[in-house]
C-alpha cells in the first residue's frame, strides 16, 4: 500500500475522520456557493468594477507620463547653462547679456507651459540674484516664500509632486554642493488644478457616478464636480489607506460602491463612487440567499469546530502538555490512553521515546562527559614538557655567559613560574593568575631578549579577571612568537599582548611584527583550527583551540590574521555566554 496507517483499521483514522468531517462541512457550502456565485456575478456590479478599473489605471498611466515628461523637462531647466550662469556670474554680465539671458529663460517657460494642457506656470527661483522668472509673470521680484517652502522639499521623500496652499507642484532645486547651504535656484512647476477637475470627468462611466484624485494623508483632494467635493470632505478619512479595488464607501450613512487605483510613485489615489443602489437594483434577490447562506455557514462551522476540537485539538493538548511535563525534567509519567487512531499511535511513540531518553542519560550522556574530560587532561599534559626544555635551554645560555646575578634572578622566576604549574591539580584557574603566569614567562625571555624584543604587557582588566580559562593557553602563544619569529629576526622584534571585554565576551590578542607566514598559509592554519581531523598533527596552537573549544564552545577559540606590524596576530575569544559547563564563567563564592 501506498499510504498506511499506524492504526488497527482506516475507519479508525484521524485522517479517515477528518476527511468525513470535511466533506459533510464543506460540501453544501461548495454547491451553495457555486449557485450563489453563477447566479450573481452575471450582473453588472462585477463588470461595472473591472472596466473602472481598467479606466482608472488608464488615467494614472497617462497622468504618470505627463508627470515624467515635465520631470524631464524640469531637470533639463535645472541644468540649463544659462540658468547656472545666471545665479553664478550675474555680477559680471553686462546689462544686454543679462536681458538676452532672462528673455532667451521666459521664452523656453512659456513654451515649456504650452507643452501642456496640466501645467498652470512654471517658475524659477534664483537665490543670488533675487528674481523670479515664470511663464506667467515674466521676470519679477524674488518670492521668497516659495522658495522657503520649496527648498525645505528638496530631499523629501515619498511621492514626486508636493502640495502646498491649493494646488500640486514639482519642484527641483539646484545644490551649491556645501553642506547645509540653501540651493542657488529652484524650479517649480503649479499644476492646472480646473484641468485635473475636468480630465477625472472623463472617468466617470455613468451619469450618477463621481470621481475623485486624492493624495496620500488626504492633504489635497478634488472631486470631478462641486458634489463629489462635499462627499470627499466628508469621507476622505476612510480613503487615506493606498488601496486598488472595489469595496463599499460609507459617507454620513449613505453606501457608495467605490473603485480606486494609487500611483506610488505620484502617492496619488484616483477613484470613482455610485450609489449602491444604482448597482445592487438587479440583485435584490441576493440579499435572500445571502442570509440562507449566512445561516448554513454558521451552522457548518459550530460543526466543524466541535469536530476539530474533540478529534484534533483535545488529544493535541494532552500530548503537548506531557511534552512540556518532558522538557521540566520529568521523564517517568508517560502517557495513559486507550486510543486506537494516530494519536494513540503518537502515546506509544511518546511512551518509548522517555524510555530511550532515560537509558541515553544513563549511558550514553555520562560516558561521554568522561570521555571529554579524559581528552581535556591529556591536551593540557601536551604543553608543559615543551616549555620544560625551553626554559633548560636559556638556563644553559645563561650558564655559559658566566652571569650569576641573572642565573639566580632566572632561577627564582623560573621556580615561580613551575610552582604555578605544580601547586595543585586544577584544571581551570582565574584569567588573573593565567596572566600573571605568563608575564613571568616575558620577564624571563627580557633576560635573553631586552636589547633586541621590545615588549609591551597591558593591564588586566578587573572585569576580566575572575574569568576561568584553562591552564597554558596564554604563554604557550607568547613562547611560540619567541621561537618561531622574534629569535631569528635580524632586526627588533615587537610583541604586544592587549585585552578587550564586550558583556560576556572576552578578547585577549598576541602579536608580534616577525612572522614570515604568507597570508594565504595564516588562512590555511584557521582553516585547519576550526575544521580539525585525525589527519592534522597536534600542534600547540591547535592544542590550545581545542581545549578552549571544548569548555566554551563554538564562537570561542583561537583566530588568526595579519597584525598592525604585518607580523602574526592571535586573538584568543571566550565567549562565556557559551559556556558548556567544564568550567565556572567567574568565581561566584
Amino acid at each position: 500500500m501506498l499510504l498506511k496507517f499506524p492504526v488497527q483499521s482506516f475507519r479508525k483514522s484521524l485522517f479517515f475522520k477528518l476527511v468525513i468531517t470535511y466533506l459533510i462541512v464543506i460540501l453544501p457550502l461548495i454547491l451553495l456557493g457555486l449557485y450563489l456565485y453563477n447566479w450573481s456575478y452575471k450582473n453588472a456590479s462585477q463588470d461595472l468594477s473591472r472596466a473602472t478599473l481598467a479606466q482608472l489605471s488608464n488615467y494614472l498611466k497617462d497622468l504618470n507620463r505627463e508627470i515624467d515628461w515635465m520631470e524631464i523637462q524640469q531637470y533639463d531647466i535645472l541644468e540649463d547653462n544659462d540658468v547656472n550662469r545666471l545665479a553664478v556670474t550675474w555680477e559680471l554680465m553686462d546689462n544686454v547679456d543679462r536681458r538676452e539671458t532672462l528673455n532667451d529663460l521666459v521664452h523656453r517657460l512659456t513654451t515649456f507651459k504650452g507643452s501642456s494642457a496640466y501645467i498652470k506656470d512654471i517658475s524659477v527661483h534664483i537665490r543670488p540674484i533675487r528674481k523670479t522668472i515664470s511663464a506667467s509673470n515674466a521676470v519679477h521680484d524674488f518670492e521668497s516664500t516659495s522658495y522657503d517652502y520649496f527648498s525645505g522639499t528638496t530631499s523629501r521623500t515619498g511621492g514626486s509632486l508636493i502640495h502646498w496652499g491649493q494646488s500640486l507642484y514639482l519642484s527641483a532645486g539646484k545644490e551649491t554642493g556645501v553642506l547645509g547651504e540653501e540651493p542657488l535656484y529652484i524650479v517649480q512647476i503649479e499644476l492646472d488644478t480646473e484641468m485635473l477637475r475636468e480630465s477625472l470627468q472623463q472617468v466617470n462611466m455613468y451619469s450618477s457616478s463621481r470621481s475623485f484624485l486624492l493624495m496620500d494623508g488626504a492633504e489635497f483632494a478634488i472631486g470631478s464636480d462641486p458634489e463629489a467635493d462635499r462627499t470627499l470632505r466628508d469621507g476622505a478619512a476612510a480613503l487615506t489607506e493606498p488601496n486598488e479595488q472595489a469595496y463599499r464607501w460609507i459617507v454620513d450613512g449613505e453606501k457608495y460602491h467605490l473603485d480606486t487605483a494609487h500611483s506610488d510613485k505620484l502617492s496619488l489615489m484616483v477613484g470613482t463612487f455610485l450609489p449602491e443602489q444604482e448597482v445592487s437594483r438587479p440583485l435584490s434577490k441576493f440579499k435572500n440567499w445571502a442570509w440562507v447562506f449566512s445561516i448554513a455557514t454558521v451552522l457548518a462551522i459550530i460543526v466543524y469546530a466541535y469536530s476539530t476540537y474533540r478529534y484534533v485539538q483535545k488529544p493535541m493538548l494532552y500530548l503537548i502538555q506531557s511534552f512540556r511535563r518532558m522538557e521540566g525534567g520529568a521523564l517517568d509519567i508517560p502517557i495513559e490512553h486507550q486510543q486506537e487512531d494516530e494519536f494513540g499511535y503518537l502515546y506509544n511513540r511518546f511512551n518509548h521515546m522517555l524510555r530511550k531518553l532515560q537509558m541515553l542519560i544513563d549511558q550514553d550522556f555520562k560516558q561521554k562527559l568522561m570521555m571529554q574530560k579524559a581528552e581535556l587532561k591529556q591536551l593540557q599534559s601536551q604543553i608543559n614538557p615543551h616549555f620544560l626544555y625551553n626554559s633548560f635551554f636559556i638556563l644553559n645560555s645563561l650558564a655559559k655567559t658566566g652571569d650569576l646575578d641573572r642565573i639566580e634572578q632566572f632561577t627564582q622566576m623560573l621556580g615561580e613560574y613551575f610552582r604555578f604549574i605544580t601547586r595543585n591539580g586544577e584544571d581551570n584557574v582565574r584569567l588573573a593568575e593565567e596572566i600573571k603566569h605568563s608575564r613571568m614567562y616575558t620577564e624571563i625571555q627580557k633576560l635573553r631578549f631586552s636589547r633586541r624584543i621590545k615588549v609591551r604587557f597591558d593591564e588586566l582588566p578587573e572585569a576580566m579577571e575572575a574569568v576561568r580559562v584553562p591552564r597554558l593557553i596564554i604563554q604557550p602563544l607568547i613562547e611560540n612568537a619567541y621561537e618561531h619569529c622574534l629569535e631569528k629576526m635580524p632586526r627588533e622584534g615587537l610583541l604586544r599582548i592587549t585585552f578587550g571585554a564586550e558583556g560576556e565576551a572576552f578578547r585577549i590578542v598576541v602579536e608580534d611584527n616577525g612572522s614570515e607566514l604568507s597570508d594565504e598559509r595564516i588562512a590555511e592554519l584557521q582553516d585547519r583550527l576550526q575544521h580539525p581531523s585525525d589527519t592534522h598533527e597536534m600542534t600547540g596552537m591547535m592544542n590550545i583551540h581545542r581545549r578552549i573549544v571544548l569548555i566554551y564552545g563554538n564562537g570561542s577559540g583561537l583566530f588568526l590574521s595579519r597584525s598592525e606590524w604585518s607580523g602574526l596576530r592571535v586573538e584568543v575569544r571566550i565567549q562565556t555566554g557559551e559556556e558548556k559547563g567544564h568550567a565556572p564563567a567567574s568565581d561566584r563564592g
